[in-house]
């Protein structure tokens, strides 16, 4: 069966988007995914009609290894790109459906797209996380040392870690341990987390399934939730990640976080599925 798609990005952090009525098998996703023999992408977003009739898209993700996760917010934003097309109505809400509810955003002015991911749950249990109790910060035992982390869901499981320097940071060796740890019994989403100044971090995140990516959204969303919980940031960040920049805004416990940045389409074509 041949389906159309659409390859697109959001600061290289990249997706394959297809309409069918069923998702494709994992086997097909990996074989999809794959740079040298397949379209390639970090994650694939399989979008569907709405049962809803307020949604515009119903959508689910599945990352490069096949497996589904919750929530992704660069693809939320490459979905509304997708919808909106190229004469964007900037005064339109956009409601999109997934099986954890409804993401809403708008295209702003200068293109970029805002998306609400909704309120970070700090609870262990929402991640989930093994602990005792809820803390600010955490201390796991790995591979012969103790790293301290935050934990928090933007609907994903996502730890943070506070580092002076992101280059030098063991994104890769530390991400690869971390994200299978025991105490994340659904894996998770590292980020590591430098703070440049109350409205600025740099970060780089290694994501379950996939490995390091060029951005991340929700991991700017948590890390700039735990930066703010923690007394080291504003609510007004500009996140910088390997692939560039990300506005994110949390007005604090009770409000939603709001992400910010743009997305752009790569190519079109048909697929073998």
């Amino acid at each position: 069966m041949q389906l159309p798609f659409t390859k697109m990005h959001g600061l290289g952090n990249d997706f394959v988007l297809l309409r069918s009525d069923e998702p494709p098998a994992g086997d097909t996703i990996r074989r999809l995914a794959d740079r040298s023999t397949g379209i390639g992408f970090d994650q694939l977003l399989w979008l569907t009609d709405p049962q809803d009739d307020d949604a515009d898209v119903f959508y689910r993700v599945f990352n490069a290894d096949g497996g589904e996760v919750e929530q992704c917010g660069n693809g939320a934003r490459c979905i509304v790109h997708y919808l909106a097309g190229d004469e964007a109505d900037t005064e339109r809400l956009w409601n999109l459906a997934y099986p954890g509810g409804v993401v809403e955003a708008r295209v702003q002015a200068d293109g970029a797209i805002a998306v609400n991911m909704g309120e970070p749950d700090f609870d262990p249990a929402s991640l989930p996380f093994v602990a005792d109790e809820q803390q600010d910060r955490y201390h796991v035992d790995v591979a012969g040392e103790t790293v301290e982390l935050s934990a928090v869901s933007m609907g994903n499981p996502h730890a943070v870690i506070l580092v002076d320097d992101v280059g030098g940071a063991p994104v890769a060796r530390l991400g690869f341990l971390l994200e299978r740890h025991e105490r994340f019994p659904n894996r998770a989403n590292i980020g590591f987390m430098q703070v440049v100044s109350p409205g600025r971090i740099r970060l780089r995140v290694f994501e379950r399934g996939v490995g390091e990516t060029s951005a991340c959204g929700t991991g700017a969303c948590a890390s700039v939730a735990v930066g703010v919980s923690l007394g080291l940031l504003s609510g007004d960040v500009t996140v910088v990640l390997p692939g560039g920049e990300l506005e994110v805004r949390w007005a604090g416990p009770g409000s939603p976080v709001w992400l910010v940045g743009e997305a752009e389409n790569s190519f079109e074509g048909v697929v073998e599925i």
